[in-house]
């Protein structure tokens, strides 16, 4: 670890940080038909808007993670927020289809400041807190994820879209001042200039098995993510259930089982394995998982397998994450760029794959495809586990938790 300790304070500033960027992504959604009509866009371009925002997230990823290993938090996280309250204020004010997704790719790729959020808090966790501090910024993220589209489109009725944006703008530079003034000043020693670092990033998925392993199972199960949350939207909006869109989005509240679930998960990996905790975490979401293609369309079933497919799908992630910071915790922005980068890209694969599968072998069909997946990434923590990976990986006593 580099640096002070960061203080608690500080962690539940990061989950606080990183909930309100990562929300950006995703609280247009529901207000996309308003967008539309206000702009005169037709169906393809607006599909290009959610996409714009996906690929300016990942962007974000690959270029802006390893400034982590790079720039003090204070100005990083500040400077990043304030580009982001701009970019919300020029989609905001876009009068035509180009400024609109030019804004969207900015406003995704500062919203990447939710993953540099959870890289500082692995760097500067107390020793033995790591997966705790790790997990609180899951938790935040998570939160910012599952409630955006509610909070978006709320607003965006209540306000109109261009209003909403705004409030979110003013939620960033609040974020900004707070961020600025609290989170650490001290600069990472960087290893070699900033075209290195990001040519260095390939080389890193070369040189650490347990990252390779952490992107291999991590992508399995947000492809299974992918598909059964896209697979429930596409199924409730069809006929015979034809619900509105406000209606669709009440079922993600079923994953706030997921924010109880992280702290527990945070703690369970300072005290065990990730890949312990990892196996576990996927039984619970084969669990839903299991229940959600038994008990789909019962609304009881159905929120109780969301609610442990959610949990696992969590919790499993804050461990995963635990093991990348854990290989270097001096270079955890580039290790966890690679990461997210390679898993959003086998999410963007659940996502596109969802529509043929449900139209080739239905609901049961699909969900058991998601089950399959769980159950590989299950297996292969199952198997990493066997090799006796040492308790080290949580309790930061090197910086390679696995044999090699």
């Amino acid at each position: 670890m580099s640096g002070p300790a960061l203080p608690r304070y500080g962690t539940l500033l990061l989950a606080c940080t990183a909930a309100t960027a990562i929300a950006n992504n995703y609280a247009l959604q529901p207000a996309l038909t308003d967008v539309a009509d206000d702009l005169g866009l037709s169906a393809t371009t607006t599909g290009l808007i959610p996409t714009a925002t996906l690929v300016g997230c990942t962007a974000g990823f690959a270029l802006l993670l390893p400034l982590t290993d790079r720039v003090a938090p204070h100005r990083l996280v500040g400077v990043q927020l304030c580009v982001l309250a701009a970019a919300l204020t020029l989609a905001a004010a876009a009068p035509n289809a180009p400024v609109l997704l030019t804004a969207c790719l900015l406003i995704g790729a500062m919203a990447g400041v939710a993953a540099q959020a959870g890289a500082i808090a692995g760097r500067y966790a107390a020793p033995g807190r790591r997966g705790t501090a790790m997990a609180t910024v899951a938790t935040g993220l998570s939160a910012g994820i599952l409630l955006s589209r509610w909070a978006g489109g709320s607003l965006a009725d209540l306000l109109g879209w261009r209003r909403m944006l705004l409030v979110f703008a003013g939620l960033a530079l609040l974020g900004a001042f707070a961020t600025g003034r609290l989170l650490p000043r001290d600069r990472p020693r960087p290893q070699g200039g900033y075209p290195a670092a990001l040519a260095a990033l390939a080389p890193l998925l070369r040189r650490h098995r347990p990252l390779r392993r952490a992107v291999i199972t991590g992508g399995l199960w947000y492809f299974a993510f992918n598909v059964v949350w896209v697979a429930l939207s596409l199924t409730l909006a069809r006929p015979p259930y034809s619900l509105d869109a406000t209606a669709i989005g009440l079922y993600s509240l079923a994953g706030l089982l997921g924010f109880a679930a992280l702290p527990f998960t945070g703690r369970l990996v300072d005290r065990y394995t990730p890949g312990r905790v990892t196996v576990g975490a996927m039984g619970v979401a084969a669990l839903g998982t299991a229940v959600l293609a038994a008990g789909f369309p019962h609304p009881v079933p159905t929120v109780l397998g969301l609610a442990l497919f959610d949990a696992g799908c969590f919790a499993a992630q804050a461990a995963n994450q635990s093991v990348v910071v854990a290989v270097d915790p001096d270079r955890s922005g580039s290790l966890t760029g690679v990461y997210l980068v390679l898993y959003f890209a086998v999410g963007a694969l659940g996502t596109a794959a969802t529509a043929p599968l449900l139209d080739a072998f239905g609901w049961r069909g699909t969900v058991l495809t998601a089950l399959a997946a769980l159950l590989t990434a299950a297996g292969l923590a199952a198997a990493r586990h066997r090799k006796r990976e040492p308790a080290g990986t949580a309790r930061d006593t090197g910086p390679a938790p696995f044999p090699r």
